[in-house]
């Protein structure tokens, strides 16, 4: 049995973003109706090591844009990292929806051995586009969602699992 890549990648990934823009409204309300200033919850992190809020969403949507499109062979679109709202956030996010949203099938199927190169910071990581798919791409946008999710979650927002998961 094949998979399809696009099948794998695209409505995974849209789906995952979309509940992320529900918690970032979730924590938009919560911020209002609490009378807190939402920079304190978009600057917020959970532990002195890690990256705030606002960089969470930053990468979750450079990680969805930057991996398909390496999967489909194209250059991804580049955001400037400068949000500092909700609202940007949000729109940041719907942008990304956006590109997904362009992807056709053809354009991701049969990627599943796409030699690709990421260059890091101190080595260069090699995949075949399958590996990439799963054993990069996914874990990365999960966990920078997730880590959201908490973020927020330990700020007070009312999120419960069925926010991180969606509507089936």
């Amino acid at each position: 049995m094949t998979i399809s890549m696009y099948k794998a990648s695209i409505p995974v990934s849209i789906r995952t973003l979309n509940n992320l823009v529900a918690i970032l409204e979730k924590g938009a309300a919560y911020a209002e109706t609490k009378k807190i200033d939402p920079s304190v919850l978009i600057n917020s992190r959970l532990s002195p090591d890690m990256f705030p809020l606002s960089k969470q969403v930053q990468i979750a949507s450079d990680i969805a844009n930057r991996g398909t499109a390496r999967l489909a062979g194209i250059e991804a679109p580049k955001f400037e990292d400068n949000e500092t709202t909700f609202p940007q956030l949000i729109n940041r996010i719907h942008k990304t929806i956006s590109h997904l949203n362009t992807f056709k099938p053809e354009q991701i199927d049969g990627s599943e051995e796409r030699e690709i190169t990421l260059e890091m910071r101190d080595n260069t990581l090699s995949f075949q586009g399958m590996p990439y798919l799963f054993y990069f791409v996914l874990p990365n946008l999960y966990f920078h969602v997730t880590t959201a999710y908490n973020i927020l979650r330990h700020c007070g927002v009312e999120l419960g699992k069925q926010d991180f998961l969606g509507q089936p």
